[in-house]
């Protein structure tokens, strides 16, 4: 390979290496409406091996693992957001110890955030960490809606 090809075809990797990353980090922390994927019957907090129950307006579900290095501040966000809204509970689950549970939901990368109704069902899914507003915002919809 001739050097004019092999330095066209490094910029071409950076180039699109470059895009892809800034693609992916665009998606990080928003919240996106419970789609297809996220379609099942209701969860129960029996269901997700917690001994509290799910909030009477709002549950916040974050799926962690032991060695997630966002995962302790995401529950710091979450128990401050469930603590000033009435109603709102944060469960946090570790997939270390229920596997099961990121096959149910297709869980792809922690921190993982779902936004349950009152009855349980996913409304909203956020992948990293949440942006505060944007959460506080579903949540107010939640509520007017339920």
């Amino acid at each position: 390979m001739n050097p004019a090809a092999a330095l066209l075809l490094i910029v071409l990797l950076v180039a699109a290496t470059t895009g892809l990353g800034l693609f992916w980090r665009r998606r990080q922390g928003r919240l996106t409406a419970g789609s297809g994927r996220d379609a099942c019957e209701p969860v129960t907090a029996a269901q997700l091996g917690s001994a509290a129950s799910l909030g009477q307006q709002a549950t916040l579900l974050q799926f962690s693992t032991e060695f997630c290095s966002r995962c302790p501040g995401t529950a710091v966000l979450l128990r401050g957001v469930a603590g000033e809204r009435p109603g709102v509970a944060h469960l946090d689950v570790d997939l270390t110890h229920r596997a099961d549970l990121s096959q149910r939901f297709k869980i792809l990368q922690t921190p993982t955030t779902l936004v349950l109704d009152r009855d349980g069902r996913v409304r909203a899914r956020v992948g990293g960490v949440p942006n505060r507003a944007a959460l506080l915002a579903h949540l107010d919809d939640l509520s007017r809606v339920g």
